[in-house]
C-alpha cells in the first residue's frame, strides 16, 4: 500500500532512531500445514524486508507508526501493560510488548516507525517479518537475553496468544533463522534445523496472485481444529505420530477428517524427499514434489482457490518450469514456481500475462527481483 504520507523518524518524533534492524519475509518451498502438526517444512528467506526504526523513551508511552498502514501521517499509540486488541495492524506490536513483558523482560516506552516491503496477505509472512524485526530491535536496545530461536518462539505467540491467529511456529522461524539462497530444514517437534543449499541450475520465482488471505479468521482456525479431531480419532498427539506406511488408517477417518490427515502425513513424506533431491540437485524430482504438493492442498487440504490453481496451471504448461505449488497458508496468497536457471523472469513475466488476462487479477512478481530493486 503507497503511504499518504512517509515523515522519516526524525520528522515524526523529534529525534534520531538508537536500533535500526530488519526481518525478511519467507517462502515455504514445501511442508504446508505440517508445523502445527508437528511435522517438517522447509522455508526460505526472500530479499523483502520489515525494517524497524526505535529509540527508547523514559515513559511507558508506545508511539509507533507505519509507513505501510499509518494514515495521515500519525503515529498511534498505547501504554505498556495496556496492551488491547482489535486495532487491526498495531495488534502485532502490542503483541510483541505484551509477550515479553508477559515473559518477565523489562521495557520502557517506545517511538517506533515501521515499513515494510513484503506484501500484507499474500502468503510470505508479512506478519512474522514485523513480529521478528520488533523483537530484534527491542532485544537491542534493552540488551534482552534473547537468542534467535527464541526470537522466533516469541513471534509465534504473538499471534496465537495475543492476535489471535493460530499459526504455526515456521514464519517466525523462518524470518528469525532463513537466510537467501538457501532452504532452513526445520523439525518443529524438536527445533532441530539444517541449512540446505539451493542446487544450482534453478531460479525460484515467486508471483502473488492478488487474493489475499487472513489467517486470524475463517477456515484456517477450521482446518487446525479438523487436524485435532483426526488425532483424537486416530488415538494419537499430533498428525507427525501417523508414518507413511500407516497411511492406511487415514482411511477409516470420516470425511474430510481423512483426506486432512493424508494430506499432513504425505506432505511430510515430501519434505523429506524435497531435502534429499535438494542435496542431489535433481530438479526434475524437485518439480513432481512440488505439483504432488498442490494437489494435495488442492484436494486433500481445500487450501487452495481458482486464481491459485491457475497459475499452477499455467506453470505446468510452461517448458521452463519444473514445478509450481501453493505456498503459505492458503485461501489466496502466492504460488513458488522453480524454473531453469536463467530463465526465471521471463516465466514469470509471460505467466502473469497469462494469469491475468484469464482471471482480471492484478499478479505481482516478487522473484526473481527486477533488475536493480
Amino acid at each position: 500500500m503507497t503511504p499518504h504520507v512517509n515523515p522519516s523518524f526524525s520528522e515524526l518524533f523529534g529525534h534520531p532512531a538508537q536500533v535500526v534492524v530488519h526481518a525478511p519475509g519467507r517462502v515455504n518451498l514445501i511442508g504446508e500445514h505440517t508445523d502445527y502438526n508437528g511435522g517438517f517444512v522447509l522455508p526460505m528467506a526472500i530479499p523483502q524486508q520489515t525494517h524497524v526504526e526505535l529509540r527508547r523513551r523514559d515513559d511507558t508511552r508506545v508511539r509507533v507508526f507505519s509507513a505501510n498502514k499509518s494514515q495521515g501521517g500519525a503515529p498511534s499509540e498505547y501504554t505498556l501493560g495496556q496492551e488491547a486488541t482489535g486495532q487491526g495492524w498495531l495488534d502485532y506490536v502490542q503483541g510483541v510488548t505484551f509477550v515479553l513483558q508477559r515473559e518477565g523482560h523489562r521495557l520502557s516506552g517506545v517511538d517506533v516507525r515501521l515499513s515494510s516491503e513484503v506484501p500484507l496477505g499474500s502468503g510470505l509472512s508479512s506478519s512474522a517479518s514485523l513480529d521478528v524485526a520488533l523483537l530484534r530491535a527491542l532485544r537491542t536496545a534493552f540488551s534482552l537475553p534473547l537468542d534467535d530461536v527464541q526470537l522466533g518462539l516469541l513471534g509465534q505467540r504473538v499471534e496465537t496468544d495475543f492476535v489471535g491467529a493460530p499459526v504455526g511456529v515456521m514464519d517466525p522461524m523462518a524470518a528469525s533463522m532463513a537466510g537467501l539462497g538457501e532452504a532452513l530444514f526445520l523439525d518443529t517437534r524438536s527445533m532441530n534445523l539444517e541449512r540446505v543449499p539451493l542446487p544450482p541450475g534453478v531460479d525460484v520465482v515467486i508471483i502473488n496472485s492478488g487474493v489475499a488471505h487472513n489467517h486470524s479468521s475463517g477456515d484456517y482456525r477450521v482446518r487446525r481444529a479438523e487436524c485435532e479431531k483426526a488425532c483424537a480419532l486416530l488415538g494419537i498427539q499430533e498428525l507427525r505420530d501417523l508414518p507413511e506406511s500407516e497411511l492406511a488408517r487415514t482411511e477409516t477417518l470420516p470425511d474430510p477428517l481423512g483426506r486432512r490427515a493424508r494430506h499432513v502425513v504425505t506432505e511430510n513424506a515430501r519434505v523429506l524427499a524435497t531435502v534429499q533431491a535438494l542435496r542431489a540437485g535433481d530438479l526434475e524430482r524437485l518439480g513432481q514434489l512440488f505439483y504432488a504438493s498442490h494437489d494435495s492442498q488442492r484436494l486433500d487440504y481445500e487450501v487452495s482457490v481458482p486464481e491459485i490453481d491457475l497459475l499452477v496451471d499455467l506453470a505446468r504448461e510452461d517448458a521452463d518450469v519444473y514445478g509450481a505449488r501453493l505456498t503459505g497458508g492458503g485461501f489466496g496468497g502466492s504460488v513458488v514456481m522453480l524454473a531453469r536457471d536463467g530463465t526465471g523472469a521471463a516465466v514469470a513475466r509471460r505467466i502473469c500475462e497469462r494469469y491475468a488476462a484469464r482471471s482480471g487479477q492484478r499478479p505481482t512478481i516478487l522473484l526473481p527481483q527486477p533488475t536493480g530493486a
